[in-house]
């Protein structure tokens, strides 16, 4: 008796925690990059540099949820296959006893 397929531990998708906490942390960094943005925008005298501040202040919050909820290139694009236990079909004959076989 063999599996169809042999389970292996590198097709076990992420657990939900590391995924969370991985889009906390890039969605985070996007953040504090927009309020230096923020910042930046209110500090430096009117120029060009300042409307790039705020164009990275209003477009910023849009990219930081592309970027958070994108899958990497490591990540597999299909639902790995669940385990399964393997099937065992026994016949009736595998439970006859020679006594039974010469009575019946």
């Amino acid at each position: 008796m063999q599996l169809a397929q042999p389970q292996a531990v590198t097709s076990i998708e992420e657990s939900p925690y590391q995924e969370r906490r991985s889009r906390f942390i890039k969605y985070t960094i996007a953040m504090v990059i927009r309020v230096i943005c923020i910042v930046l925008a209110v500090a430096i005298p009117l120029g060009w540099w300042t409307f790039i501040f705020v164009a990275g202040a209003v477009f910023l919050p849009y990219f930081a949820v592309v970027i958070a909820n994108a899958q990497g290139p490591g990540t597999p694009t299909k639902k790995a296959a669940a385990a399964e236990a393997p099937t065992l079909s026994i016949s009736a004959d595998a439970f006859r006893t020679a006594d039974s076989s010469e009575n019946g």
